[in-house]
């Protein structure tokens, strides 16, 4: 397998540690996602979203751990019940809001990225093709309040 960037991603944040862990910890954060020129073809018609999904690799990430202590948590858990970043696949996943797209550039808020990350992919956010009811959060239902205000404290660095 082998992915290829087709843009690179520009936030306020240039190291790790104290950003946001999750969009919802950085609401208002304003970021820029600068598309390759050879993809830049494929943004046609993204302009009438309100959000999109974007996928990219956490960059900075080296090795993993099956168990981990995650943010907002003080018990080890399986790997795969966190949102680490450090992963066997090293891939990110954030929702964003879209205000624009011009000149290959998306002018996103509620960026919770690593300034100069690797974007493998756009993708529009569809509630109702991303959404579901009856969720369940298992050990994170008890976390979640925490969200909103949870930084990064550098153990995944």
């Amino acid at each position: 397998m082998i992915f290829k960037a087709i843009g690179v991603i520009r936030t306020p944040f240039k190291d790790y540690r104290d950003m946001p862990i999750q969009p919802v910890a950085a609401a208002g954060v304003k970021g820029t996602v600068e598309v390759f020129r050879e993809y830049r073809p494929g943004l046609k018609d993204l302009n009438g979203f309100s959000h999109v999904i974007l996928l990219y690799h956490f960059h900075l990430s080296r090795g993993f751990s099956l168990r981990v202590v995650p943010f907002m948590d003080t018990r080890p858990r399986g790997l795969f019940s966190t949102r680490a970043p450090k992963r066997p696949n090293p891939i990110g996943l954030s929702v964003v809001r879209l205000f624009k797209v011009e000149d290959g550039a998306l002018y996103v808020e509620n960026v919770d990225i690593l300034d100069g990350t690797p974007l493998l992919d756009i993708k529009p956010y569809v509630p109702e093709f991303d959404s579901t009811a009856r969720i369940r959060l298992g050990w994170l239902e008890s976390a979640k309040k925490k969200a909103p205000k949870a930084k990064s404290d550098g153990r995944f660095g």
